[in-house]
């Protein structure tokens, strides 16, 4: 369930207290009482999200199905060793039944996996998080088995669900007691799986706990697994690099993600991601690594470093693979990774050396029914020809002109499309007026007009486009 955007808070006893005050003093049928206790909080903003709506005397908060759950793992809870730092791994309680606990934890993962059941929410407001949370903790390092631990990391990121339980997991110490489990078990990819799915659900929105994991040396953990013999096989992995080095929380001014990116490529971390990509489409985790790698991408030097490594040859291929095998994730991750490659001036030369122009044309006919492809085709074409006249030249010999006009007619009502369109036009022809003249002969003014007059979106860019056309009109 997404973060309520509503501030005003109550609690589980006021809520059940306004409920029975509308049954025994405004002599309301229970069932009647309940909604409107529901309707009157939520007209005044009240954030019901983790309130079991039960009524007085009718259902009770104990006939939940999360708090139920959350009970039961409270007693098993009791029983699992407590262990200092100092004490040792091997003392553990030989009564407890580790079956139970996985039951029991995947049971609470499932329930909070509900969609629009308001589950996840209710298990973490009445502390659902923090007792996950102390289980993993107790079994990392008690009992030295897989299967229960991945269940709890599991249960842990289904209660990650807003900033409130991001910041209760950071006060309970949650980055560093996954962190260790994930450094300790850096060769079992189910716990890996399923930690980093931990780290990425944390860090989303959370500036603080982003520090934090940066603190806590994740950068190293994560290049020696990347370098490992677990490399390539953790999805949640990448899932987790693209969301420590995204600026997602905007309690901060200025994020601190641009300086981890710097930090995490100069440790090889880029490196790692190319080789990555040099697995090709078969690699189940292509398109997360390519999302992790454009994270990284964030100055000059670090794109042009991904080139030399051979980004630029294995990103080419595997646009070439994606259109053979009509895989339109890869297509669409692998040609958002090479525009921002294409951002350095060196990188835009070896894409145009390499045929780069052709393989996105032959892309585009390829992908010529799907305008979220082409829309990133076009972005690509509008980076490689920015204040380069000679790369625009080849884009109209490659046949980005026609591509551009079959492409806005075909597909009016994609707005976000129709405006790149625009905006590669603009680059084709602000610098080359013999490019001017051919669009213009083909037609291209009535289609950038039709653009603008049905998308306020497009407008900006459209008229734009006109005016570098050679177009006096063009805010007309």
């Amino acid at each position: 369930m997404p973060p309520s955007k509503n501030n005003r808070t109550i609690s589980q006893e006021a809520f059940e207290g306004l409920v029975k005050e509308n049954i025994e003093d405004l002599d309301m049928d229970p069932n009647e009482a309940l909604e409107d206790a529901i309707q009157t909080l939520t007209l005044q903003g009240v954030d019901l999200s983790g309130i079991v709506t039960c009524i007085p005397g009718v259902t009770s908060l104990k006939d939940n199905p999360v708090i139920q759950t959350l009970d039961l793992l409270t007693q098993v809870a009791s029983r699992l060793v407590r262990l200092s730092d100092d004490q040792k791994a091997n003392v553990i309680d030989t009564d407890v039944d580790l079956d139970e606990i996985i039951g029991l934890l995947d049971k609470l993962y499932d329930l909070c996996s509900v969609e629009g059941s308001g589950y996840s929410s209710i298990a973490a407001r009445n502390g659902g998080l923090e007792l996950v949370t102390s289980i993993c903790y107790a079994l990392s390092i008690g009992y030295q088995q897989e299967r229960p631990l991945v269940s709890a990391l599991k249960t842990i990121s289904s209660l990650l669900i807003d900033v409130q339980s991001t910041e209760a997991f950071r006060q309970g110490g949650g980055p560093k007691i996954v962190t260790d489990i994930l450094n300790r078990y850096s060769q079992d990819i189910n716990v890996l799986d399923s930690g980093f799915a931990v780290v990425a659900a944390a860090a989303t929105g959370n500036e603080v706990v982003k520090e934090l994991f940066v603190e806590l040396k994740v950068d190293e953990l994560l290049i020696r697994i990347m370098k490992g013999q677990s490399k390539g096989k953790s999805q949640s992995l990448y899932e987790a690099l693209r969301v420590l080095l995204t600026p997602d929380d905007n309690r901060v001014l200025a994020s601190q993600v641009y300086g981890y990116a710097r930090r995490f490529a100069q440790i090889g971390i880029a490196e790692a991601l190319v080789d990555a990509l040099c697995e090709g489409i078969s690699s189940p985790s292509l398109v997360s690594a390519s999302i992790a790698m454009k994270a990284i991408a964030v100055n000059e030097e670090i794109c042009r470093s991904i080139a030399e490594c051979g980004g630029i040859d294995a990103l080419l291929q595997c646009i070439d693979d994606s259109g053979e095998q009509n895989n339109k994730g890869v297509a669409r991750a692998s040609c958002s990774l090479l525009c921002k490659l294409a951002g350095s001036d060196a990188n835009k030369n070896a894409i145009i050396q390499k045929g780069g122009l052709d393989k996105l044309i032959k892309l585009a006919s390829r992908f010529s029914e799907d305008p979220s492809v082409l829309q990133e085709i076009m972005s690509i074409i509008c980076t490689l020809s920015l204040r380069s006249p000679e790369n625009a030249a080849r884009a109209i010999e490659a046949g980005a002109g026609d591509f551009a006009i079959q492409a806005m007619q075909q597909f009016p009502a994609a707005s976000q499309m129709q405006k790149q369109s625009c905006l590669m036009i603009r680059n084709l022809v602000v610098r080359n007026p013999e490019n001017r003249t051919i669009l213009l002969s083909n037609g291209i003014e009535k289609i950038i007009r039709k653009a603008k007059e049905n998308h306020g979106s497009c407008k900006d860019a459209a008229t734009a486009a006109l005016r570098d056309l050679g177009l006096d009109d063009y805010n007309s």
